[in-house]
């Protein structure tokens, strides 16, 4: 069987997932996911697909993520996960849907207006 490529986003990061079933190596941008996201709360992020439909250790993964931080690197990861995981077995897409992996998370940065320090900040007010 031929790898499946999958796509995921969050935030300005963009995560393109290849899946095929193997014996759980998973590699983000030519490197293991524990080297890249070392921080192991943001590693949660992106590994929860695998932890809520127990696949973890049945798939290669390889990821090649670009755009963001870390943390919107890892969103991305999750969301090509979900729907890696969801391609690849047609069974796991209620578990996926009940804990809201397959929707994408449409909250981006508000942008800075004229007149203000940032998006919502204001300049000091002075009465006199």
């Amino acid at each position: 069987m031929a790898q499946a490529n999958y796509i995921g986003r969050r935030k300005t990061s963009t995560a393109r997932l290849y899946i095929k079933p193997g014996k759980g190596e998973f590699l983000v941008n030519k490197t293991p996911i524990e080297e890249y996201l070392p921080v192991k709360s943001i590693r949660n992020i992106a590994l929860l697909p695998m932890h809520v439909t127990e696949t973890e250790g049945k798939y290669d993964i390889k990821v090649t993520v670009r755009g963001g931080g870390k943390a919107g690197q890892a969103g991305a990861i999750s969301h090509a996960l979900a729907r890696g995981l969801d391609g690849e077995n047609e069974e796991l897409h209620t578990f996926l849907k009940e804990h809201g992996l397959l929707t994408r998370d449409d909250r981006m940065v508000e942008r800075k207006k004229a007149g203000q320090p940032k998006a919502r900040k204001k300049f000091q007010f002075s009465k006199r």
